[in-house]
């Protein structure tokens, strides 16, 4: 009996997998603050894992707070939202979650210590004991510092190539902070989640909006201690998302914060995170907005990104093949044609359930609404690979 119970389950998973198919729901109803950078996680029991930052502005503003939010597996409706992290009268942004080989869940994010995106400091927190309602208990919190390596080096070597003259300033500023041991250290932030290698090596996917570079902090130790890698240098690369190939070459996928043409920028680690590639344009584009890639259990690879370069209004979901050289399929899981005001759906978090759907968050603003009324929420949404196969209708 049990056997057959189980081969329908397994059966059942597999045909809801292969069934385009679509839900989404907001996670809160629509909200007056600043509600934004969500991540998502499904939890080893089913159930589903939200955080988001909430307040009444970004770094600026002392009042932001991390938020969390739960639904339980076989449930139609999320939790209520949850103070999940907050260091009091600081503005506390851009949450991340992590489970890791050992089934613990991470909460990582940024506490704005001067309410400039330079002076971010990374906190994370660990538990084993999240199955409760509402917060977790947490068995550690501590503090992410990073020293990056040969940061003065690299850029140097990216001033040299690029520095045409027409912009002085900026590199005469990023030589002598790249120089400056407080300058060098700080500021580097989260995003994305973290990917866990087969060694057990963690990789935290960080960026600096002060040098508009990416940078990995690497733990071999199960996140006890950690190193900098030397720096993705590039035109605004920031907010890296990594994939594995099979062959053990990383890539890093990043949001274009530098000048048009807006694409999706790209480098290659061959060596386990330490060093990376100087970051190149793609094909993507890009509108200077935050993206991550999935590798899928079945190999494939899947991204969710803005589209477009320029806007939010437009969210597409890609599938490749051939590890990260070309896009065959692509549907978008938002799309505002309005010329006026259109929505925006933005900052993007992706995870796989052990059936193959996919779940989704995103920030949702939307922009027709008059100023000061509710308009901002964080949005799930349920999809299957199939789905995304059979593409935009037409």
């Amino acid at each position: 009996m049990l056997r057959i119970l189980i081969a329908t389950l397994v059966i059942s998973s597999a045909a809801r997998a292969g069934t385009p198919l679509i839900e989404k729901e907001d996670i809160f109803p629509l909200d007056a603050q600043h509600n934004h950078a969500s991540s998502i996680l499904r939890l080893p029991n089913g159930e589903l894992f939200a955080c988001w930052y909430r307040g009444s502005g970004e770094r600026t503003a002392d009042d932001v707070v991390i938020m969390g939010a739960r639904k339980p597996k076989g449930a139609k409706t999320w939790s209520a939202p949850f103070v999940l992290a907050d260091q009091p009268g600081f503005p506390d942004t851009n949450p991340t979650l992590f489970l890791d080989g050992r089934q613990r869940l991470w909460l990582i994010w940024q506490t704005i210590i001067a309410n400039q995106w330079e002076s971010a400091i990374t906190n994370y927190r660990i538990s084993s004991d999240y199955r409760k309602p509402g917060v977790p208990r947490w068995e550690r919190a501590d503090v992410l510092l990073v020293k990056p390596a040969k940061l003065a080096e690299r850029a140097k070597e990216f001033a040299a190539k690029y520095d045409t003259g027409q912009r002085p300033d900026y590199f005469k500023r990023l030589l002598e902070r790249a120089n400056d041991k407080y300058f060098s250290r700080m500021g580097w932030m989260t995003r994305a989640h973290p990917l866990q290698l087969p060694s057990g090596r963690i990789l935290m996917p960080l960026y600096s909006d002060g040098y508009s570079f990416s940078l990995v902090g690497i733990s071999d130790d199960n996140g006890l201690t950690w190193h900098g890698s030397e720096p993705i240098t590039g035109g605004g690369n920031i907010q890296p998302s990594f994939a594995l190939r099979k062959d053990g070459t990383l890539v890093a996928y990043m949001r274009d914060n530098g000048p048009p043409p807006k694409r999706v920028h790209v480098s290659y680690s061959k060596d386990n995170g330490e060093t990376w590639t100087p970051a190149e344009d793609t094909a993507i584009p890009n509108s200077g907005t935050g993206l991550e890639v999935l590798r899928l259990q079945d190999g494939r690879w899947l991204m969710i990104n803005n589209d477009t370069e320029s806007g939010r209004h437009s969210l597409a979901l890609t599938i490749s093949d051939d590890e990260g050289k070309t896009w065959k399929w692509r549907r978008h899981v938002e799309l505002d044609s309005r010329k006026e005001r259109p929505g925006s759906f933005h900052y993007p978090s992706i995870v796989q359930a052990p059936d193959g759907t996919i779940h989704a968050s995103y920030s949702v603003f939307l922009n027709h609404v008059p100023e000061g009324q509710p308009r901002k929420t964080i949005r799930h949404a349920h999809f299957s690979l199939a789905w995304v196969e059979a593409g935009d209708p037409q």
